[in-house]
């Protein structure tokens, strides 16, 4: 079986990464000078990093803007389908009035969908929305509506 060349180009990358992570660490002299160790027989000392002040920015780097806090409003509603009767359960948490409104999408072409009347719901408050088809319904939602 061949390799491909890309498996073999990702080897050799990888090898020479850690060979190059190793050789630090082989060359490190934990202790100091060890016995027979000279000035002159070690790797050589490099030099001490220097920084060009020209180099860094007089301030710093502009933030992006924080994103923005959810919005808090939109009450909560679970909605049970049981055969053709659609019942929505909702509970406005938020200290804003909620306008609701139930949908109802039926299944068969002939029955025709529903959407019912806006209903206003104070905060804290709990309400009950329902809705049918003469038969089998396929999908139903609550719309929610600032008044």
């Amino acid at each position: 079986m061949r390799a491909r060349p890309s498996r073999a180009v990702s080897l050799l990358v990888t090898s020479v990464v850690l060979t190059g992570l190793l050789i630090p660490g082989a060359t490190a002299q934990p202790g100091g000078p060890g016995p027979g160790v000279g000035p002159g027989a070690g790797p050589e000392v490099a030099a001490p990093a220097t920084v060009d002040l020209a180099d860094i920015p007089g301030e710093p780097p502009v933030r992006p803007a924080p994103a923005a806090t959810p919005e808090l409003f939109g009450s909560d509603c679970d909605t049970e389908i049981d055969g053709s009767q659609v019942t929505a359960y909702c509970h406005n948490g938020y200290p804003e009035t909620d306008l609701l409104r139930l949908h109802v999408e039926c299944e068969r072409w002939w029955d025709l969908d529903g959407d019912g009347a806006a209903v206003s719901l104070d905060p804290a408050g709990r309400v009950r929305l329902t809705g049918r088809c003469w038969k089998e319904v396929r999908t139903a939602w609550v719309s929610h509506q600032r008044p």
